[in-house]
């Protein structure tokens, strides 16, 4: 007795779980030469690759799934974001709306904005986005967008409600950095080193964020303090050495250095 389609997406899934890939796309690929319109098992052969980024044959099987299924939600999700990841906006944009109007779900709507978001699409981002917050206020991500959004048009007061909403709770380097940039353009210096700091201690290898931890310390007049950091950051990243030159003459606490070696042993130390 041969197995189902139903049969080899199981074992197919625990494979793939089980960490043996090769299995479970062996098994996908022989379910869809015997039955090459099944849609289960072009779904999952799609969802198996997308996850190993080949997005091009993801593309071919997650369509050859719809062809037979075009109303499967999870299917047009799936098919959105691959579709995004190749860079096709509009296509995957068509896939959400789609997933949408089958029945209203958050992993939609979310998928949705990120991708007006990455087209640029600035106005609708932000109205995606904003309704977002409102059905779903903990959602962090919506916050932090909004408040990087806000930023980039200038609104520093609207960024720095956002972007401290987004960092209530525990919340990824991104977020924190987007705030301490935003307290620096608002002269809070203070609580931008406080947000530098968050930043360093989720990702202590941000040498950004060392960076304008530096510049911060020096914008109040604690330089050796500021030493320290651009120390920090030239460990990190020692490319970075024409900035904090710049940084470090540029700012009216600042120290001029004559010798560009004498400054590169003194971040060495």
């Amino acid at each position: 007795m041969k197995d189902t389609a139903e049969d080899i997406v199981r074992r197919a899934a625990a494979a793939f779980n089980a960490g043996r890939v090769d299995e479970a796309r062996r098994l996908c690929e022989q379910g869809l030469a015997r039955a090459p319109r099944e849609p289960m098992l072009s779904h999952l052969l799609a969802a198996m690759l997308f996850a190993q980024r080949d997005a091009t044959t993801a593309r071919f099987h997650i369509e050859n799934s719809l062809h037979a299924r075009p109303d499967n939600a999870a299917a047009r999700l799936l098919a959105g974001r691959i579709a995004r990841a190749a860079g096709d906006f509009a296509a995957a944009l068509a896939h959400f709306d789609r997933a949408i109007a089958l029945g209203p779900q958050r992993d939609a709507f979310v998928e949705k904005a990120r991708t007006l978001d990455q087209a640029g699409l600035r106005a609708p981002a932000r109205e995606a986005w904003t309704a977002i917050l409102k059905v779903i206020p903990e959602l962090q991500e919506a916050a932090a967008r909004l408040g990087r959004l806000a930023f980039e048009d200038g609104d520093l007061a609207e960024a720095a409600s956002y972007l401290e909403r987004a960092t209530a709770g525990d919340a990824p380097a991104s977020a924190w950095f987007d705030l301490g940039v935003v307290r620096q353009d608002l002269r809070d210096y203070g609580a931008a080193e406080a947000a530098y700091r968050k930043v360093l201690d989720v990702k202590p290898d941000h040498a950004e964020a060392a960076l304008n931890l530096g510049i911060v310390l020096q914008e109040s007049g604690e330089s050796d303090r500021a030493m320290g950091a651009y120390a920090s950051a030239y460990r990190l990243r020692p490319e970075m050495f024409g900035a904090i030159a710049m940084a470090f003459t540029s700012a009216p606490h600042g120290r001029l250095w004559l010798d560009a070696d004498e400054l590169r042993r003194e971040l060495s130390r």
